[in-house]
């Protein structure tokens, strides 16, 4: 009996804290799912999916077309310092229940707040005008059709699952279209790839002293470490705690920190490795067939899986572009989303993806109306090429006060109480900092250098 008293003591001890292991309903183990594996992951893994969007591929596929597997290391480089400053992102989320502009709006002048807020705006409506002609593009080069027609259907349905499917299953809906990212290891199978090339080019930087070479630096490291990823994943956060009545932000509730923290850590990882990744098969299939066949001149994501076909044939060039379909579906509703979120804290509206409509009109109006913005840029003359760059100039110059901002707010005890960041998060977080004001200033002489 005594034996028995001691099992179910142990057993609901081993409940309470969380490390009971699962069962199922006959008390066996439940088996392996990657189903499973999906569920227990949350905003890091989505915002580091749709850090992949169709212009960041653009970015990429350009990359490896021009300078080859030699460009590889980059992305060894900036996987830390992505994680760090996502990480950081999501604990000041879940600590304080806000997302960036909400802490920002709280804690500092209305004239940074807004300043941050109508660049973030310009900026991802931007970008989201890029994405939905890229879509477009790549299902025209795949089925026929009209352009334009595209990218109504494609921005439309982006913008109506955002606001009319339920929050759980739209975040479910997010969470599998991660999986289309997965079209890029594929089409590694149809390119003859030298792998000891591409390792080298991985693991031993090989600098080139041209303003190509470091334009392309620069343009990877402002792609991989954005405004609107780090706006998203700390909204997430504080919106994962107001739909889940268990939770409560750690500032208020400090039961269950560190396993909160643990668990943030373990699904940013996850989701900026998942990223690189990607993004690093990019790299390699366009330095392994366009870089090998001297087609340098790749302008956008389109154009990469285009060029694909001769090279690689048509099922590569059909997997690189149902890739750029599906990032795309889910980097424009995070763009969107990011925006909403920025404005709607700002002004202190009612936000939030789990809010009826009706409940938080101005958020989804908000939401909505970038996404319109972006929809109509595509029937004008604008030149996507020229939107994109400067879509890119706007959040390098958003990304260093906004990231300052952010490792200010990190060790303010008035934001985050005992939950202040320290230690080597806190310095790779500087770190990445530094590294985009490096590149900010590279941006800048490139572009007075070359004459604007």
């Amino acid at each position: 009996m005594a034996k028995r008293n001691k099992s179910n003591s142990t057993r609901r001890t081993e409940k309470r804290s969380g490390r009971e292991k699962p069962e199922s309903k006959s008390g066996h183990r439940q088996p392996f799912r990657f189903r499973n594996i999906l569920k227990g992951l949350g905003p890091g893994l989505i915002t580091g999916a749709s850090d992949d969007d169709p212009s960041g591929i653009g970015t990429y596929s350009q990359a490896g077309a021009q300078l080859g597997y030699g460009i590889g290391w980059t992305m060894l480089l900036t996987f830390p310092l992505m994680a760090a400053i996502q990480e950081i992102s999501a604990r000041v989320g879940r600590v304080t229940g806000h997302g960036i502009s909400g802490n920002v709006g709280r804690h500092y002048s209305s004239g940074l707040l807004n300043a941050v807020v109508a660049l973030l705006f310009i900026a991802n409506t931007i970008n989201i005008a890029a994405d939905l002609g890229a879509m477009a593009d790549v299902t025209k080069l795949l089925v026929g059709g009209y352009s334009i027609v595209y990218v109504l259907l494609f921005g439309i349905a982006s913008v109506g699952a955002q606001i009319f499917l339920d929050y759980k299953r739209y975040v479910s809906v997010l969470k599998w279209l991660t999986l289309s990212l997965f079209a890029y290891v594929a089409a590694l199978a149809f390119a003859k790839v030298s792998w000891s090339d591409a390792l080298g080019g991985i693991l031993v930087p090989r600098l080139t002293w041209s303003a190509d070479y470091f334009t392309t630096v620069v343009a990877i490291l402002g792609t991989t470490i954005s405004p609107y990823l780090f706006f998203w994943q700390a909204s997430q956060e504080a919106e994962d705690q107001r739909v889940d009545g268990r939770k409560h932000p750690l500032i208020e509730r400090h039961y269950g920190a560190q396993r909160e923290f643990s668990r943030i850590r373990a699904d940013t990882i996850t989701g900026m490795a998942f990223s690189n990744l990607i993004a690093l098969s990019i790299i390699v299939t366009a330095a392994a067939t366009l870089h090998a066949a001297g087609k340098a001149d790749i302008q956008s994501s389109a154009e990469a899986a285009e060029a694909l076909r001769p090279i690689a044939g048509p099922f590569a060039e059909a997997i690189f572009a149902l890739g750029i379909i599906g990032t795309g579906l889910l980097a424009v509703p995070v763009l969107a989303g990011a925006a909403a979120y920025a404005v709607g804290e700002a002004r202190r509206w009612p936000v939030g993806l789990a809010r009826k409509p009706k409940a938080a009109a101005a958020f989804y109006a908000v939401l909505a109306l970038s996404a319109a913005i972006g929809i109509a840029l595509n029937f004008t003359p604008v030149n996507p090429i020229s939107a994109l760059y400067w879509s890119a100039v706007i959040n390098g110059v958003l990304a260093v006060p906004v990231m300052m901002l952010l490792m200010f707010m990190a060790r303010r005890t008035d934001v985050m109480g005992p939950y202040v960041i320290g230690g080597p998060l806190y310095w790779f977080g500087w770190l990445s900092t530094a590294a985009m004001i490096l590149s900010v200033v590279a941006m800048g002489v490139g572009f007075f250098a070359g004459g604007g």
